[in-house]
């Protein structure tokens, strides 16, 4: 580029810039916003909550159960592996499960002041 053809801001007419040189985004190019990239990823936003898998300790409250999972964690001071359980309420809208079952529960909304999660799948009867 000449001299002439800078501008007082030090760069070139977007006509006289070279291909590989800072050219204006096309126009497809400025369609595929943030939207776009969404769609491209393939990811609901669904699959993007928390899921556990736990067996069932109780079933006696009507559409909610308890689920125990259970996660292994080395200790904070003496690395030795050991197992850390915590009881999840999960929500049972056909009362499906029973005690003993494994099962798989996924993050939701509060559904009341405990329940926190919702059933997924009974993976073992």
């Amino acid at each position: 580029m000449s001299e002439e053809t800078v501008d007082a801001k030090g760069t070139a007419p977007a006509s006289e810039a070279l291909p590989g040189e800072n050219a204006a985004p096309s126009e497809a190019e400025v369609k595929q916003g943030p939207e776009a990239q969404l769609q491209q990823s393939g990811i609901p936003k669904q699959h993007l909550r928390k899921t556990r898998v736990g067996e069932v300790v109780s079933s006696k409250m009507d559409k909610t159960i308890i689920v125990a999972v259970v996660r292994r964690v080395p200790h904070a001071k003496f690395g030795k592996i050991v197992k850390r359980t915590k009881k999840l309420y999960a929500h049972d809208e056909q009362n499906k499960c029973a005690v003993g079952d494994l099962v798989r529960v996924e993050e939701t909304q509060p559904l009341s002041r405990l329940k926190r999660w919702r059933l997924v799948e009974v993976l073992r009867s």
